[in-house]
Order: C-alpha cells, then structure tokens, then sequence
C-alpha cells in the first residue's frame, strides 16, 4: 500500500506522465479510478441510468487523457485551473460527439443534461472538489503527525464531527478553553500545510512540464 507521500507524488505528476506517454497503464489505471467515480457519481446525481453513466465517465476520461497529449503547463497557472481547462475541452468534445449520433452515447435523459450548462459546470465544480479534498486529506494527514493525540481530537469532535466545545471537553477530559485553542491551532496548522503542498505540487509540475520539453 503507498504512503499518503507516494501517492501525493504521483498525483502531482499523473497529468504529464499521461502526456508523455499515453501507452503508460498504471498512469491510466489511476487516473480512471481517481476521476471515474467523480464522473459516475456527477452522471448518477444528474439522474442518468448506471449504463449511460459508466459510458459517459469512460468517454470524458478518454477525451481528458486525449488533451492531456497537447497541452502546455503554464507555470503561472495553479491545477484547478489546468483541470478545470481540460474538463471543458473533453465535455465539449463529449458533447459533439454525442450529437453526431456516437453509438452507445444514451437517451432523452443524456441528452437533456448536454443541454444543460449548470449540469456542465457542475462537472467541473465536482472534479476541483475531489482535487480539494484529496488536498485536505493529505494535509490532514501531516498535521496529525505533528500535534498530540488530545489536540487532534479536539479538532476532529469540534470541526468534523460537529461536537460542542463542552462535549468534546467531557469525552477528552480536557477544560472548554483548551478544546478550542487546540482547533484553532489544528486549523492554522491545516491552512499553511495546504498552502505548502500547493506550491510543492506547482513546482513539481514546473519541474516535470521542463523536463517533458527538454525529452521532446
């Protein structure tokens, strides 16, 4: 099982590894399972059936993965731009195809959600909210390595378990005063951790953008 790192690392250089060689299926093979269920579960909230919708996630990733081929990072760019860019031209690619009678591409109800630009931009809002979430998550993860036990679970009760200072204070043993000092601290701790992560991720995709130039 990878580490919370590795799997960061990968993430971070997943796009261009797909760029740079389309052929590479553990690129591929991750790339479906991180952004397929995102899709399916987009196509299942916008009420199409299971079918369409696992047809419609393999399209957008295929057309994702086609634009990945030709497209130049801009450093001054963050990735939830860079995604939400790529999101756009593989949906409408989608879409043109679909209406120019692609087999297997759905029904009446598919193609109401075509024609429907909310439906559309929720697509995208729903990709960048996983991006924001895996973020979370790892940074999550390197700031629990860092605080005392106690002070991660005053956070955890207070912020994500939605408990008030006096419970989480009751179940840790800990003074009402001391549970919320310790989620601020978790806090503060949380939003400079995903600050430095977006910054290594853009200088990692820097990195590799130059190095897929200098090979080319």
């Amino acid at each position: 099982m990878p580490s919370d790192e590795s799997k960061w690392r990968t993430r971070a250089s997943l796009l261009l590894r797909l760029r740079a060689e389309p052929d590479d299926q553990a690129a591929w093979q991750e790339f479906v399972a991180r952004y397929g269920p995102l899709i399916y579960g987009w196509c299942r909230q916008w009420q199409m059936q299971p079918a369409d919708a696992e047809d419609i996630a393999q399209s957008v990733l295929l057309r994702l993965a086609h634009h990945l081929r030709t497209f130049s990072y801009d450093p001054s760019r963050r990735f939830r731009g860079l995604l939400r860019t790529l999101t756009h031209h593989a949906w409408s690619d989608f879409v043109e195809g679909w209406r120019r009678g692609v087999p297997g591409s759905g029904d009446s109800d598919v193609a109401a959600v075509l024609d429907n630009v909310p439906a559309r931009d929720d697509l995208v809002c729903r990709l960048e909210a996983g991006f924001d979430q895996e973020l979370l998550d790892l940074a999550g993860a390197r700031v629990r390595q860092r605080v005392e036990a106690h002070t991660w679970e005053a956070f955890r009760l207070t912020a994500l378990e939605g408990c008030s200072g006096a419970e989480a204070a009751r179940r840790l043993g800990l003074q009402v005063g001391t549970i919320f000092k310790a989620k601020s601290k978790v806090q503060k701790m949380l939003r400079d951790e995903v600050q430095a992560l977006e910054s290594e991720e853009e200088s990692c995709l820097t990195a590799l953008a130059e190095n897929s130039s200098d090979a080319s």
